[in-house]
Protein backbone atom coordinates (compact mmCIF):
# COMPACT_ATOMS: atom_id res chain seq x y z
CA UNK A 1 0.00 0.00 0.00
CA UNK A 2 1.40 3.33 -1.09
CA UNK A 3 2.12 5.91 1.47
CA UNK A 4 0.33 8.59 -0.87
CA UNK A 5 -2.79 10.43 -0.41
CA UNK A 6 -3.74 10.62 -3.91
CA UNK A 7 -6.60 13.42 -5.15
CA UNK A 8 -8.33 11.28 -7.76
CA UNK A 9 -10.01 13.31 -10.51
CA UNK A 10 -12.71 11.27 -12.30
CA UNK A 11 -13.69 11.32 -15.67
CA UNK A 12 -17.31 12.69 -14.76
CA UNK A 13 -17.65 16.07 -16.20
CA UNK A 14 -20.55 18.74 -14.95
CA UNK A 15 -22.83 17.42 -18.18
CA UNK A 16 -23.16 13.80 -16.73
CA UNK A 17 -25.19 12.74 -13.86
CA UNK A 18 -22.83 9.92 -12.72
CA UNK A 19 -20.65 6.88 -14.18
CA UNK A 20 -20.58 3.24 -13.29
CA UNK A 21 -17.49 1.30 -13.30
CA UNK A 22 -18.01 -2.50 -13.42
CA UNK A 23 -15.02 -4.97 -13.30
CA UNK A 24 -13.41 -8.18 -12.63
CA UNK A 25 -9.62 -8.29 -11.09
CA UNK A 26 -7.54 -10.29 -8.71
CA UNK A 27 -5.99 -7.76 -6.74
CA UNK A 28 -6.99 -4.21 -5.65
CA UNK A 29 -3.78 -1.75 -6.83
CA UNK A 30 -5.36 1.75 -6.50
CA UNK A 31 -3.72 4.20 -3.89
CA UNK A 32 -5.80 5.66 -0.74
CA UNK A 33 -7.39 8.10 -2.36
CA UNK A 34 -10.09 11.01 -2.45
CA UNK A 35 -12.26 12.81 -4.48
CA UNK A 36 -15.30 15.71 -4.76
CA UNK A 37 -17.88 13.12 -5.85
CA UNK A 38 -19.45 10.86 -3.88
CA UNK A 39 -18.68 7.17 -4.64
CA UNK A 40 -21.02 3.90 -3.99
CA UNK A 41 -18.62 1.24 -4.21
CA UNK A 42 -20.03 -2.83 -4.27
CA UNK A 43 -17.51 -5.45 -3.63
CA UNK A 44 -17.93 -9.22 -4.05
CA UNK A 45 -15.53 -12.16 -3.25
CA UNK A 46 -12.68 -10.00 -1.91
CA UNK A 47 -12.54 -11.85 1.66
CA UNK A 48 -9.90 -10.73 3.49
CA UNK A 49 -9.22 -7.84 1.81
CA UNK A 50 -8.68 -4.45 3.84
CA UNK A 51 -10.64 -1.82 3.69
CA UNK A 52 -9.61 2.18 4.56
CA UNK A 53 -12.41 5.26 5.10
CA UNK A 54 -11.48 7.94 6.78
CA UNK A 55 -9.42 6.69 10.27
CA UNK A 56 -11.42 3.27 10.10
CA UNK A 57 -9.67 0.35 8.99
CA UNK A 58 -10.97 -3.05 9.15
CA UNK A 59 -10.46 -6.49 6.97
CA UNK A 60 -13.74 -7.01 4.74
CA UNK A 61 -16.09 -10.04 4.09
CA UNK A 62 -17.15 -11.59 1.01
CA UNK A 63 -19.92 -8.83 0.03
CA UNK A 64 -20.18 -5.70 0.75
CA UNK A 65 -21.50 -2.11 -0.35
CA UNK A 66 -20.23 1.16 0.79
CA UNK A 67 -21.13 4.81 -0.02
CA UNK A 68 -17.97 7.30 0.89
CA UNK A 69 -18.90 11.05 0.69
CA UNK A 70 -16.83 14.00 -0.54
CA UNK A 71 -13.28 14.31 0.30
CA UNK A 72 -13.29 11.82 2.29
CA UNK A 73 -9.65 9.37 1.65
CA UNK A 74 -10.65 6.01 1.22
CA UNK A 75 -8.98 2.78 -0.61
CA UNK A 76 -9.52 -1.01 -0.37
CA UNK A 77 -6.26 -3.31 -0.20
CA UNK A 78 -5.37 -6.71 -0.68
CA UNK A 79 -4.10 -7.73 2.73
CA UNK A 80 -4.60 -10.92 3.37
CA UNK A 81 -6.91 -12.31 -0.45
CA UNK A 82 -6.02 -15.45 -1.04
CA UNK A 83 -6.80 -15.03 -4.87
CA UNK A 84 -9.62 -15.35 -7.33
CA UNK A 85 -11.86 -13.12 -9.13
CA UNK A 86 -13.02 -9.93 -7.33
CA UNK A 87 -16.19 -8.17 -8.96
CA UNK A 88 -16.23 -4.44 -7.98
CA UNK A 89 -18.66 -1.74 -9.02
CA UNK A 90 -18.24 1.61 -8.57
CA UNK A 91 -21.03 4.41 -8.63
CA UNK A 92 -18.98 8.14 -8.71
CA UNK A 93 -22.19 10.93 -9.37
CA UNK A 94 -21.55 14.48 -8.51
CA UNK A 95 -22.36 16.18 -4.72
CA UNK A 96 -24.57 18.65 -6.57
CA UNK A 97 -26.63 16.13 -8.40
CA UNK A 98 -29.53 16.47 -5.86
CA UNK A 99 -29.75 20.13 -5.38
CA UNK A 100 -29.49 21.86 -1.65
CA UNK A 101 -32.95 22.89 -1.94
CA UNK A 102 -34.69 19.16 -3.44
CA UNK A 103 -32.80 18.19 -0.18
CA UNK A 104 -34.61 20.36 2.19
CA UNK A 105 -38.33 18.83 0.97
CA UNK A 106 -39.59 16.36 3.37
CA UNK A 107 -39.56 13.27 0.97
CA UNK A 108 -35.75 13.51 0.62
CA UNK A 109 -35.07 13.80 4.14
CA UNK A 110 -33.87 9.79 4.23
CA UNK A 111 -31.80 10.78 1.36
CA UNK A 112 -30.35 13.72 2.33
CA UNK A 113 -29.47 12.23 6.35
CA UNK A 114 -27.61 9.47 4.30
CA UNK A 115 -25.50 12.34 2.64
CA UNK A 116 -24.69 13.90 5.85
CA UNK A 117 -23.68 10.57 7.19
CA UNK A 118 -21.53 9.42 4.30
CA UNK A 119 -19.12 12.13 5.18
CA UNK A 120 -17.70 10.02 7.57
CA UNK A 121 -18.57 6.55 5.45
CA UNK A 122 -21.41 4.22 5.35
CA UNK A 123 -21.55 0.55 5.21
CA UNK A 124 -24.85 -1.12 4.38
CA UNK A 125 -25.55 -4.71 5.85
CA UNK A 126 -24.76 -7.16 4.42
CA UNK A 127 -28.85 -8.31 4.01
CA UNK A 128 -28.78 -4.90 2.14
CA UNK A 129 -26.00 -5.39 0.16
CA UNK A 130 -27.64 -8.79 -1.36
CA UNK A 131 -31.16 -7.16 -2.00
CA UNK A 132 -29.72 -4.00 -4.20
CA UNK A 133 -26.84 -5.94 -5.78
CA UNK A 134 -29.25 -7.32 -8.51
CA UNK A 135 -30.33 -3.46 -9.28
CA UNK A 136 -26.62 -2.40 -9.33
CA UNK A 137 -25.16 -5.64 -12.04
CA UNK A 138 -28.11 -4.50 -14.26
CA UNK A 139 -27.92 -0.36 -13.97
CA UNK A 140 -25.75 -0.33 -17.18
CA UNK A 141 -28.85 -2.14 -19.30
CA UNK A 142 -30.93 1.04 -18.34
CA UNK A 143 -30.52 4.18 -20.12
CA UNK A 144 -30.98 7.78 -20.29
CA UNK A 145 -33.71 9.04 -17.90
CA UNK A 146 -34.35 5.91 -16.50
CA UNK A 147 -30.79 5.04 -15.25
CA UNK A 148 -30.91 8.03 -13.46
CA UNK A 149 -34.47 7.11 -11.72
CA UNK A 150 -33.00 3.74 -10.95
CA UNK A 151 -29.97 5.45 -9.22
CA UNK A 152 -31.92 7.54 -7.18
CA UNK A 153 -34.46 4.62 -6.26
CA UNK A 154 -31.43 2.53 -4.72
CA UNK A 155 -30.01 5.54 -3.06
CA UNK A 156 -33.38 6.00 -1.75
CA UNK A 157 -34.02 2.40 -0.58
CA UNK A 158 -30.43 2.57 0.61
CA UNK A 159 -31.12 5.40 3.01
CA UNK A 160 -34.43 4.00 4.45
CA UNK A 161 -32.43 0.33 5.51
CA UNK A 162 -31.60 -0.87 8.43
CA UNK A 163 -28.47 -1.61 10.46
CA UNK A 164 -26.31 0.61 8.23
CA UNK A 165 -22.65 1.38 10.33
CA UNK A 166 -21.08 4.97 10.32
CA UNK A 167 -17.44 3.73 10.05
CA UNK A 168 -15.23 6.72 10.44
CA UNK A 169 -14.73 9.09 13.79
CA UNK A 170 -16.11 12.39 13.79
CA UNK A 171 -13.33 14.64 14.49
CA UNK A 172 -11.76 13.14 11.77
CA UNK A 173 -13.66 13.84 8.53
CA UNK A 174 -14.05 16.52 7.02
CA UNK A 175 -17.97 17.73 7.68
CA UNK A 176 -18.74 20.28 4.99
CA UNK A 177 -21.63 21.30 2.38
CA UNK A 178 -22.52 19.50 -0.97
CA UNK A 179 -22.76 22.92 -3.23
CA UNK A 180 -20.80 26.36 -3.43
CA UNK A 181 -24.05 28.21 -2.10
CA UNK A 182 -22.90 31.26 -4.05
CA UNK A 183 -24.31 32.12 -7.56
CA UNK A 184 -20.73 33.78 -8.37
CA UNK A 185 -18.92 30.09 -7.51
CA UNK A 186 -21.45 28.55 -9.83
CA UNK A 187 -21.32 31.06 -12.46
CA UNK A 188 -17.48 30.78 -13.22
CA UNK A 189 -17.67 27.02 -12.41
CA UNK A 190 -20.01 26.89 -15.22
CA UNK A 191 -17.87 28.97 -17.48
CA UNK A 192 -15.29 26.67 -16.50
CA UNK A 193 -16.26 23.77 -17.47
CA UNK A 194 -17.60 25.16 -21.01
CA UNK A 195 -14.44 26.59 -22.12
CA UNK A 196 -12.05 24.58 -20.60
CA UNK A 197 -10.12 24.22 -23.60
CA UNK A 198 -9.41 28.15 -24.49
CA UNK A 199 -6.61 30.42 -22.73
CA UNK A 200 -8.61 31.31 -19.43
CA UNK A 201 -7.38 33.96 -17.40
CA UNK A 202 -7.81 34.48 -13.63
CA UNK A 203 -9.23 38.35 -14.60
CA UNK A 204 -11.60 36.81 -17.09
CA UNK A 205 -13.37 34.65 -13.82
CA UNK A 206 -12.72 37.82 -12.02
CA UNK A 207 -14.99 40.13 -14.09
CA UNK A 208 -17.66 37.42 -14.55
CA UNK A 209 -17.67 37.43 -10.72
CA UNK A 210 -17.77 41.22 -10.51
CA UNK A 211 -14.96 41.69 -8.60
CA UNK A 212 -11.20 42.59 -8.66
CA UNK A 213 -8.62 39.89 -9.31
CA UNK A 214 -7.07 39.97 -5.52
CA UNK A 215 -10.65 39.94 -4.44
CA UNK A 216 -12.31 37.43 -6.56
CA UNK A 217 -8.76 35.40 -5.75
CA UNK A 218 -9.80 34.97 -2.15
CA UNK A 219 -12.94 34.72 -2.44
CA UNK A 220 -12.70 31.58 -4.57
CA UNK A 221 -10.23 29.61 -2.57
CA UNK A 222 -12.80 30.65 0.61
CA UNK A 223 -15.69 28.92 -1.27
CA UNK A 224 -13.80 26.09 -3.32
CA UNK A 225 -11.16 25.24 -0.83
CA UNK A 226 -8.25 25.20 -3.57
CA UNK A 227 -6.94 27.86 -6.23
CA UNK A 228 -8.39 29.38 -8.89
CA UNK A 229 -5.85 27.88 -11.33
CA UNK A 230 -5.80 24.38 -9.58
CA UNK A 231 -9.46 24.42 -9.97
CA UNK A 232 -8.71 24.87 -13.81
CA UNK A 233 -6.19 22.27 -13.62
CA UNK A 234 -8.68 19.45 -11.99
CA UNK A 235 -11.65 20.69 -15.06
CA UNK A 236 -9.01 19.69 -17.62
CA UNK A 237 -7.74 16.49 -16.38
CA UNK A 238 -11.22 15.61 -15.83
CA UNK A 239 -11.94 16.10 -19.80
CA UNK A 240 -8.81 14.49 -20.61
CA UNK A 241 -9.60 11.74 -18.54
CA UNK A 242 -12.71 11.25 -19.93
CA UNK A 243 -11.29 11.55 -23.65
CA UNK A 244 -8.35 8.91 -22.87
CA UNK A 245 -11.47 6.33 -21.58
CA UNK A 246 -14.09 7.43 -24.62
CA UNK A 247 -12.00 8.09 -27.51
CA UNK A 248 -8.81 6.88 -29.29
CA UNK A 249 -7.21 10.24 -29.98
CA UNK A 250 -3.65 10.42 -29.59
CA UNK A 251 -2.07 11.92 -25.83
CA UNK A 252 -0.69 14.93 -27.48
CA UNK A 253 -4.37 15.42 -29.52
CA UNK A 254 -6.24 15.12 -25.91
CA UNK A 255 -3.20 17.21 -24.07
CA UNK A 256 -4.44 20.22 -26.69
CA UNK A 257 -8.24 19.79 -26.69
CA UNK A 258 -8.24 20.45 -22.81
CA UNK A 259 -6.14 23.47 -22.97
CA UNK A 260 -2.56 22.43 -22.15
CA UNK A 261 -0.32 23.50 -24.82
CA UNK A 262 2.38 21.84 -23.83
CA UNK A 263 2.62 18.27 -24.37
CA UNK A 264 5.44 17.64 -21.42
CA UNK A 265 3.64 20.15 -19.31
CA UNK A 266 0.77 17.70 -19.58
CA UNK A 267 2.48 14.53 -18.49
CA UNK A 268 4.05 15.91 -15.88
CA UNK A 269 0.70 17.32 -14.23
CA UNK A 270 -1.16 14.34 -15.16
CA UNK A 271 1.50 11.95 -13.17
CA UNK A 272 1.45 14.52 -10.26
CA UNK A 273 -2.30 14.50 -10.01
CA UNK A 274 -3.43 10.93 -11.00
CA UNK A 275 -0.14 8.90 -10.05
CA UNK A 276 0.46 7.37 -13.59
CA UNK A 277 0.90 8.62 -16.71
CA UNK A 278 -2.13 9.35 -19.49
CA UNK A 279 -0.98 6.09 -21.21
CA UNK A 280 -1.26 4.50 -18.10
CA UNK A 281 -4.31 5.52 -17.01
CA UNK A 282 -5.80 4.28 -20.08
CA UNK A 283 -4.42 1.21 -20.41
CA UNK A 284 -5.96 0.37 -16.97
CA UNK A 285 -9.24 1.90 -17.64
CA UNK A 286 -9.87 0.22 -21.16
CA UNK A 287 -8.25 -3.17 -20.15
CA UNK A 288 -10.08 -3.95 -16.77
CA UNK A 289 -14.08 -3.35 -17.35
CA UNK A 290 -16.56 -1.37 -18.62
CA UNK A 291 -17.58 2.44 -17.60
CA UNK A 292 -20.93 3.64 -18.34
CA UNK A 293 -21.59 7.35 -18.12
CA UNK A 294 -25.29 8.75 -17.75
Amino acid sequence: MKSKLLREITPLTQSDCFTLFSREKTAFDFPLHYHEEFELNFIQHATGARRIIGDHIEDIEDLELVLVGPNLQHGWFTHKHQGGIIKEITIQFHRDLFDEKFLQRNQMSFIKNMFERSLRGILFSTDTTRQIMPRLVHLPQKQGFDSVLELMSVLHDLSTSRNMRILSDASFSNLETFSYNSRRVQKVMHYLNHNFDKNISLHEAAKLAAMTDVAFSRFFKARIGKTFVDTLIEIRLGHASRMLIETTHTVNEIAYKCGFNNISNFNRIFKKKKDCTPKEFRMAYTASGTRTFV
